[in-house]
């Protein structure tokens, strides 16, 4: 017998949304989270989220708590040391905005109390630490505590990107970092969006309310001098990087850096669990699909098992039919954010050619370049 219909591991952006999807559904609705409540909201990190993520969010209610979002209403493409370049223009596109940047920390805690307002979502304090399956229910074993516990749930939806550890992973390691911070310029943004291309990666600098938000892709060893860097040195490397479109870069917040790796698991669909978010795929920032994916995995899981029958809720059929209709959205996510990086993280000349005669030809081709918006927004099935 299930003790609950639906359980969460993983109280993150993308598990909160799938419990608040799932809010007057009358089912029974847990969600394990080992951190304490609001140890997001200092994780400055920027989000881009897409105009299709924005729609989502206005389905769960949470939207007008996010704002003043920054909108971005165009995207300036082009690679240091190369011709070609190319706009993505929100009004050509017929959208009120390309996407929408906020601070990571901000999205959480607006999800985790929207949760918490629900009132429909068991919270506990723990972390999942192994589960098992047989035909009727999911196991999950955790330790809030008071010793060994264990639940049974019809349905167990893994959003903990710490789960990925345990599973059957394919990790490619970039050999990359991403130095965030958030930058002032001497003109200003005009909500426009930079991807600058170079040797060692993307710089990408997003527009934040009057500042820029930095993403900045380069080695590990280059990622950690740069955070090291007196401010003016490295505004200057900025500079360098760049270049003057922006006017002159005149201030920055503290740095911080991470590795980039992409992880992705071909156990996203088990008996009685499923992975989502972080935990069936991890991107690199590039193009800024990551998070906007895994919210669509959420929608899409909480829409199959709003759905269907309860007694239905975890049965083979049900996750197989989530797991085929996420496979075509996923695996286009997952090429085409592995593809921009190799693409574009070198300073082979051929491919610089190419690169550029590539960027020219998006630019001068309205109809593609307006279904790479679309699919960038919406998905596959924008």
């Amino acid at each position: 017998m299930a003790d609950y219909d639906v359980l969460v591991a993983g109280g993150g952006p993308v598990g909160a949304s799938l419990a608040l999807a799932l809010h007057g559904a009358g089912l029974a609705v847990a969600l394990f989270e080992p951190r304490a409540p609001r140890a997001a909201q200092a994780d400055p990190r920027p989000i881009a989220l897409s105009h299709g993520s924005r729609l989502i969010l206005e389905r769960l209610g949470v939207w007008e708590q996010l704002v003043p979002a920054t909108p971005i209403r165009r995207i300036h493409v082009s690679q240091r040391g190369g011709f070609g370049r190319v706009e993505l223009d929100a009004a050509a596109a017929r959208l009120p905005a390309l996407g929408y940047v906020v601070d990571y920390g901000r999205l959480a805690v607006t999800l985790e109390t929207a949760l918490e307002t629900a009132g429909s979502c068991r919270v506990i304090r723990a972390a999942v630490n192994g589960s098992h399956a047989d035909a009727e229910v999911a196991y999950a074993q955790f330790d809030a505590g008071r010793g060994p516990e264990q639940v049974a749930t019809r349905l167990l939806a893994v959003a903990d990107g710490g789960a990925l550890a345990s599973a059957r992973v394919q990790v490619r390691d970039y050999r990359q970092a991403a130095v965030t911070a958030r930058v002032t310029s001497g003109s200003p943004h005009r909500n426009i969006a930079y991807e600058r291309f170079t040797p060692e990666g993307p710089l990408a600098l997003l527009p934040m309310e009057q500042m820029l938000a930095l993403v900045w892709t380069t080695t590990p060893d280059r990622a950690q001098q740069l955070c090291a860097a007196p401010e003016a040195e490295f505004l200057e490397r900025l500079q360098r990087a760049f270049g003057g479109r922006l006017g002159t870069f005149s201030s920055a917040s503290a740095r911080a850096w991470f590795p980039l790796t992409q992880k992705t698991t071909d156990r996203i669909a088990e008996p009685r669990t499923v992975a989502l978010g972080n935990a069936a795929q991890t991107l690199h920032p590039v193009a800024g699909q990551g998070f906007n994916l895994g919210l669509r995995d959420a929608w899409e899981l909480a829409a199959a098992v709003r759905s269907g029958d309860r007694n239905e809720i975890g049965a083979a059929a049900q996750i197989a039919a989530y797991h085929e209709r996420r496979r075509l959205d996923r695996g286009a996510g997952i090429w085409f954010t592995d593809a921009l990086v190799r693409l574009f993280s070198n300073d082979v000349a051929p491919l610089r050619l190419a690169r550029g005669l590539g960027l020219a030809a998006l630019g001068a081709m309205p109809p593609v370049r307006d279904f790479v918006v679309r699919r960038m927004t919406f998905g596959t099935r924008g």
